[in-house]
């Protein structure tokens, strides 16, 4: 792309950089609360096919790198470091502004996992999920020697199970500390799935609070950037927590010990909007969507953790719904710029029947900038207010995460991904089994332009797509879709070659999982190559 090109996709795209922060926060009252990340849980019995599904959109200005980390046996006296700043690296290989916040010891054997930014998978069928709820900020404690992608990081390496990952995080934070804002992961096996807060203790206090509950198998349950946790089970296969969180509360004056006690209300304090509710519009779209005969109501202050779906919940689903702006509703941003429709009148001036007399704009789309916004309100649209959707072009990378009790872990367990925004994107899969990935995931493509890293390869065609949504989505939706009904079309055809050819050469069927997500992945970057260069042209040529 020459200069004057360079200057002239980046003026008209200047959404690539909605922010410069690593999140975007609302603060209120002592209260910080972050817009960014979602994560929807399906229990194994809600599920169509009786896969257990977390998930997480991580809708932030961090990396976009990934990498295998390979499983390894150590010593006795090994230790493994705890960083900070892996966030912002543009390498798996580059620590520029990393720092060791400590050092503990190692266990005997650590198990491969795909190393996002936040650590998602590990080769046992244990996968992640994470939204950060932040809450009080008079319990942060940056001391405290964990930030949650550590934690996430450290109990992929060894652990098999939630509940043991559950327990792991208690018995880390507790030793070393927590210094990370509230933070909330949805944790699943290939059995059952969990959400667990964490906050901390208050400021130079090493340790922290905590409480998990697990997702009914029949339930759905959904968290985004806001404390969901409410009662507190002593049913420990339901409801595990710290041994503190009573007395911490007290010290804190956060509850009297007369009230009930509610765990959100005494740790979060409410949502982003100042109100004293443990959900805000995301969490009740997704639920009211999954649930519809309940009838949910978004004045009440307590939405419950989890609900029965009215008919089962697919992978495919949770993805549709991670990249959702709210079509169809009166929330839908989109929906609301109208202009005249010029089909109303014919080339003589005569009216047609049956012809609206306004349609939506093809420049409006759902995710509009904040500045376009108070553009359009400035002139008179008092309709043109932001409404934060569950898909959001700031999105760094999105995972939807399938855990299956019924296959070799290999490839039962598979991370459907997408980066850049995952209304738009199309998705890849890797797999458990999955030991190497094409480079071009492996660099960083928030800090610059490079043609070497996977994410600009997406975010140009999408960014370019919403120009003329109107227009361009009847080409890039379509694409997004091939990619996600091939990868569920094809799943049969890979797990029973894989498993013929494991029988007789456990490296030739590890080679032929990594070469179809290669190729995979690979389809999909000369799809949306095509797609920008298409986009690009009509824009500035007009065919």
């Amino acid at each position: 792309m020459n200069i004057m090109k360079r200057i002239l996709f980046c003026a008209l795209v200047g959404s690539f950089t909605f922010t410069a922060n690593s999140q975007i926060y609302e603060y209120k009252e002592g209260i910080n609360t972050p817009l960014s990340c979602t994560s929807i849980m399906v229990g194994k019995n809600a599920s169509t096919d009786g896969s257990v599904i977390t998930s997480h959109t991580c809708d932030s200005w961090y990396r976009t790198w990934m990498n295998i980390v390979p499983s390894r046996d150590w010593k006795d006296n090994d230790s493994t470091t705890i960083f900070d700043g892996r966030m912002h690296t543009q390498t798996p290989t580059d620590s520029t502004k990393m720092y060791i916040k400590g050092k503990i010891p190692q266990v005997k054997h650590t198990f491969r996992f795909l190393d996002t930014a936040y650590p998602c998978l590990n080769e046992k069928q244990l996968g992640i999920g994470e939204t950060t709820i932040s809450g009080r900020d008079t319990l942060i404690n940056p001391k405290g020697m964990f930030k949650i992608e550590e934690l996430q990081r450290v109990v992929l390496e060894r652990c098999t199970t939630a509940k043991e990952a559950i327990l792991s995080i208690g018995d880390l934070i507790k030793k070393y500390g927590y210094g990370d804002a509230g933070e909330c992961l949805t944790i699943a096996d290939k059995n059952e799935v969990w959400i667990i807060e964490i906050f901390g203790e208050g400021k130079e206090k090493i340790g922290g609070v905590w409480a998990a509950c697990r997702i009914p198998d029949d339930e759905v349950s959904v968290s985004a950037n806001i404390s969901r946790i409410s009662t507190l089970s002593r049913d420990k296969s339901m409801c595990l927590y710290s041994d503190n969180i009573f007395n911490v509360a007290k010290k804190l004056k956060l509850w009297d010990g007369k009230d009930e006690f509610c765990f959100w209300k005494v740790f979060s304090g409410g949502n982003y909007l100042g109100e004293k509710k443990n959900y805000s519009i995301r969490e009740y779209f997704i639920m009211n969507t999954l649930a519809p005969s309940l009838h949910l109501s978004d004045t009440v202050e307590n939405l419950p953790l989890s609900v029965k779906p009215d008919k089962k919940v697919s992978a495919k689903d949770v993805m549709q719904l991670l990249g959702s702006y709210y079509e169809g509703t009166d929330k839908n941003l989109s929906g609301r710029h109208l202009i005249p429709n010029p089909k109303r009148k014919d080339k003589d001036g005569n009216l047609v029947e049956n012809e609206p007399d306004s349609i939506v704009s093809p420049f409006s789309n759902p995710w509009m900038r904040p500045d376009e916004i108070n553009m359009y309100y400035a002139m008179g649209d008092s309709t043109m207010q932001n409404i934060r959707t569950v898909s959001v072009p700031w999105c760094a990378y999105s995972t939807v995460i399938q855990l299956r009790n019924w296959l070799p872990d290999e490839i039962g367990g598979i991370a459907w991904i997408a980066l850049d925004n995952p209304g738009e994107s199309p998705r890849f899969p890797i797999f458990c089994g999955t030991t190497e990935l094409p480079q071009m995931l492996k660099i960083c493509g928030q800090h610059s332009d490079r043609e070497d890293a996977a994410l600009w390869h997406y975010r140009k065609a999408n960014r370019l797509a919403t120009v003329r949504w109107g227009i361009y989505r009847k080409i890039l939706e379509p694409a997004r879709d091939y990619f996600i009904d091939k990868g569920f079309r094809e799943l049969s055809w890979i797990e029973n070659n894989y498993q013929d050819v494991m029988l007789e050469d456990k490296k030739q069927a590890e080679n032929i999982l990594n070469g179809y997500v290669a190729d995979f992945f690979g389809a999909t970057i000369v799809k949306w190559d095509e797609l920008a260069r298409t986009f690009w042209r009509q824009t500035w040529t007009g065919f």
